[in-house]
């Protein structure tokens, strides 16, 4: 299976990326091909509803790196959203690339999965309800399945995390992905 991981982490040895990892190094075990993009290192303007993506050249206004992603999203099997939780919900370079995929939204809306991965400081019982919720929707709407979620709470340094099973159950759920 083709496997687009969106890391969404600013930290490069942070909580979320060792999540990512740990994922993706149980995904390629079983042989999956895996593309990652690193939303906080790249360049992706938020989108401005123009809508000149819908005119008939269907090219957005902005020359950024979701070029680079948005072929990879189309041909992807699976999302992976591995992300810090930033405010209940997905941090905003992770929601700039979700706003865009306005402009290619009929090509992705085809059979796919996806997977959340979230580390958050915190460990209140309802703290990833709001982007829990995002995530769902955004399923909902795209026709597309779930095929995991994992919740990091109390987690706010990578030694943390380091200390619980969290980047054991992300390597797992890549491992286990069919």
């Amino acid at each position: 299976m083709k496997v687009v991981v969106l890391n969404a982490s600013p930290h490069k040895n942070g909580t979320s990326s060792l999540l990512t990892e740990k994922f993706i190094e149980g995904a390629r075990e079983v042989g999956h091909e895996i593309y990652r993009f690193d939303a906080s290192f790249k360049k992706v303007h938020y989108c401005i509803a123009c809508d000149r993506c819908k005119q008939s050249d269907n090219l957005c206004v902005f020359n950024d790196d979701m070029s680079e992603l948005a072929p990879k999203l189309i041909e992807a099997d699976v999302i992976v959203y591995a992300t810090p939780l930033y405010y209940h919900d997905f941090p905003s370079q992770l929601k700039a690339i979700i706003d865009r995929y306005y402009r290619i939204n009929d090509k992705l809306r085809q059979p796919k999965k996806t997977i959340l991965l979230v580390a958050a400081a915190d460990n209140t019982e309802w703290l990833f309800d709001g982007i829990k919720a995002s995530y769902l929707t955004n399923n909902r709407y795209m026709h597309w399945q779930d095929a995991g979620m994992l919740f990091a709470s109390a987690c706010p340094t990578r030694e943390a995390i380091e200390k619980t099973d969290y980047p054991q159950k992300a390597y797992e759920i890549g491992k286990s992905l069919k």
